[in-house]
């Protein structure tokens, strides 16, 4: 946590944003290196987390939450962030409520929404889904390969016995259906992975992000993002290289290329003395960038 507040370098007068607040320890990470004249700027969708945002707003005029996701960050004005934080994924307490429906160690609804004042949970969505629709978000989504089986599983479990409405039933039908997996890793892991996912457009909002990002970063700002699975990391990794290189005009050979709007600074993998505190930190990854040119 500490290192990636470090990497945004944080000047003290600065604007920040926050994507990801969570329950707010980067935020006050940043907070406490800000000048009176330094401003934060924060997303989250969780009303949870946006009640303790707003409790921290009421305290701290520097601070303020908007409850939408970050795909929204490109409303923030043109060259107006001195730095980009994005904490991906599902935060602890998320997963440790058994009423979000996040986890499969506890049984509870089978929810799994990011924002649970709007959309379709999950339980929702399994009750008509196809099962082509089902094979194809679980090995998309969640690089299952056993996707066709559980898909099949589903089905035979809501013709039997009736729509699926806990995570606890979810975890079973998917344990029944899957031959193998690595040691210590739970059968069903991918599979809730895959549903998260789609259920909360992740992958959709984080590309929009990363966009957006360009828009709000001054030349100069960072924009740091922490990744705990493949398929954010491979989206961000190929977002910083593709911005990390000069663009050539193939219709115009001869005229200058237009120049890479960011600079791909580095890779940074969790300490030992990081996993041991927090275990689940042990599959992150955060990548570094450094805005180049201003916004067009």
């Amino acid at each position: 946590m500490t290192e990636a507040v470090q990497a945004l370098g944080i000047n003290p007068d600065g604007h920040y944003v926050d994507a990801t607040f969570g329950r707010g320890g980067h935020s006050r990470l940043i907070l406490a290196q800000l000048s009176r004249k330094g401003r934060l700027t924060v997303f989250d969708k969780d009303p949870e987390a946006v009640r303790v945002a707003r409790e921290l707003a009421a305290s701290d005029g520097r601070f303020s939450i908007r409850h939408e996701g970050f795909s929204h960050l490109g409303e923030l004005g043109a060259a107006s962030a001195d730095g980009v934080l994005m904490d991906l994924g599902v935060s602890s307490p998320q997963i440790d409520d058994p009423e979000r429906g996040f986890s499969f160690r506890h049984d509870g609804p089978l929810d799994m929404r990011m924002d649970t004042t709007r959309g379709q949970s999950v339980a929702q969505w399994l009750e008509m889904a196809e099962v082509s629709t089902l094979s194809e978000v679980i090995r998309d989504y969640g690089e299952e390969r056993f996707a066709q089986s559980i898909a099949k599983a589903i089905d035979r479990r809501r013709q039997e016995r009736g729509p699926l409405r806990t995570t606890g039933e979810l975890a079973e039908v998917v344990a029944g259906a899957v031959k193998t997996r690595e040691p210590g890793k739970d059968p069903a892991t991918r599979t809730f992975q895959a549903f998260r996912i789609f259920i909360n457009a992740e992958l959709e909002e984080l590309q929009q992000a990363l966009e957006a990002s360009l828009h709000v970063l001054r030349p100069g700002g960072k924009l740091v993002v922490i990744s705990f699975h493949s398929l954010e990391d491979r989206m961000v990794k190929q977002f910083m290289a593709r911005h990390s290189r000069a663009v050539v005009d193939r219709r115009v050979p001869f005229a200058e290329p237009a120049p890479m709007a960011l600079a791909g600074l580095r890779r940074v993998m969790p300490s030992d003395d990081e996993v041991k505190a927090n275990p689940r930190s042990r599959s992150a990854v955060m990548r570094v960038a450094e805005r180049t040119e201003a916004p067009a």
